[in-house]
């Protein structure tokens, strides 16, 4: 860059510009918290023009610095007696607008980098919730596939001795994220009660119903995005009647994901795991895939036992090869790339919305606002989980419990003001019609008026 260039950029520019340098210098090797950080930092200028206090407060730099950073070794025996060490994380980023608030995530690609991009991510989109939670995330490289329930609870137990310490109702509030249910979540909680010798239940959601959980919560994300995606459909003037859907994934996101847009009237026609897609012209059957997956634990491939006129095809990216009027990527981070979004803009996609953290690459958000898709980013179609989250720390801290219609009905209103919030702060800010632009500023602005709030520290 030379300096006559840099020299016809704008102070705003300029600023956060020198704030992402100064991030890739210190987080070289880390790939995916970097692709978080730009896809935000470049919604960012428009509020850096406007709010010249944020740039003499250097509002950028302590947003993307997280608060701490803890890592700790995780011992346990497997059900031969085998000692096995596992690495334990947690991120807590950004307690501004309330506790640190986020999931935890048990599998083998677990590293720093992954859980300072998630814990980066959940400032923003819990921001965006209106609840008072801040970000944070965390998790271990620990497997639970394969393993028995026995092995799945001294690791957790384990894995809790550390954190408890570092964790509390007002201080920092895990919850369940890829590999941790249910039953991870009450192993947890239980080993947390035992240590504490106190019943703290707002510590941890994702809890059972009727032990402290909130009805609706496995429900939430699946439906939130579903809920994000009826108010983007309903400003083009459409439904999700009759419509074609493509649905990555086939954990909780998904599966409560499809099965809202089958209410809605929409035909759900692909789902998947790790290991190949599964694509059933006739609409996919629920019952089928809850039995495959909530009940047997078996893989999607299975599928096609219960529904031979299915096909079943190995390998994950396919699935964004088969036509649809609006796709839900709800697997993992990075699922389409540039190629996939050009192969579902070719076959009529209308809508793409995120039910999975950060699933499009940049070059596929690219192409999808190049070429007027609409287009629900990740922090704000997929934030109906930790807004449930939010609501189970409420009932908690009241020590009551509301009913799944009152809880759906709250899940649902939220993201009608998580899609009304984006919505308006693009247009606000010069980018009508950019979600992805609209979700950011939305969510940052509350933070970095909190952090002008507080002074320096």
């Amino acid at each position: 860059m030379t300096l006559e260039v840099l020299s016809k950029k704008s102070a705003a520019q300029q600023y956060v510009d020198s704030v992402f340098e100064q991030l890739k210098q210190k987080n070289s090797h880390q790939v995916e918290f970097l692709q978080a950080a730009e896809e935000i930092f470049i919604s960012l200028v428009p509020v850096f023009e406007q709010h010249p206090e944020y740039i003499e407060h250097n509002i950028l730099s302590r947003i993307v610095e997280p608060d701490r950073i803890i890592s700790f070794r995780v011992t346990w025996q497997d059900d031969q007696n085998q000692v096995h060490v596992n690495r334990g994380y947690r991120v807590q980023f950004n307690n501004v607008v309330g506790p640190y608030k986020g999931g935890l995530r048990f599998h083998p690609t677990v590293n720093e980098s992954i859980m300072k991009f998630l814990a980066f991510e959940q400032i923003f989109k819990n921001s965006l919730t209106g609840q008072p939670i801040g970000g944070g995330k965390g998790g271990s490289d620990f497997n639970p596939k394969g393993k028995s329930d026995s092995e799945i609870m001294r690791f957790c137990q384990a894995f809790m001795t550390e954190l408890y310490r570092h964790i509390g109702p007002d201080v920092d509030v895990p919850a369940g994220d890829i590999g941790v249910g249910g039953r991870e979540i009450g192993y947890l909680w239980g080993q947390y009660k035992r240590i504490r010798g106190a019943y703290e239940a707002g510590v941890l959601t994702g809890k059972q119903p009727g032990y402290g959980g909130s009805l609706a919560r496995k429900e939430a994300t699946g439906y939130g995005l579903v809920y994000f995606v009826e108010q983007m459909l309903l400003d083009a003037n459409e439904t999700f009647e009759d419509k074609i859907v493509a649905v990555s994934g086939s954990g909780n996101v998904a599966i409560y994901a499809i099965e809202k847009a089958q209410q809605f009237g929409a035909k759900v026609v692909t789902c998947s795991d790790s290991s190949g897609y599964i694509y059933d012209p006739t609409g996919i059957d629920l019952e089928v895939l809850k039995e495959i997956k909530e009940v047997k634990g078996d893989r999607i491939s299975t599928y096609v036992n219960y529904r031979p006129n299915a096909v079943y095809t190995e390998g994950c990216t396919g699935v964004w090869s088969i036509p649809c009027d609006i796709a839900l990527p709800c697997a993992t981070q990075n699922e389409i790339n540039g190629d996939s979004a050009r192969t579902l803009i070719s076959n009529g996609v209308k809508v793409v919305a995120e039910g999975a953290n950060m699933p499009s690459d940049l070059e596929a958000i690219n192409e999808f606002l190049n070429n007027g898709i609409l287009f629900g980013p990740a922090k704000a179609a997929n934030a109906g989980g930790v807004a449930v989250s939010a609501l189970e720390m409420a009932q908690n801290s009241s020590r009551i419990s509301w009913t799944f219609d009152e809880v759906d009905g709250k899940l649902r209103n939220i993201m009608k003001s998580i899609y009304s919030e984006s919505k308006e702060a693009a247009e606000k800010y010069g980018y009508a019609g950019n979600l992805v632009v609209g979700a950011n500023i939305a969510g940052f602005v509350k933070v970095a008026n909190g952090l002008l709030t507080e002074g320096v520290y």
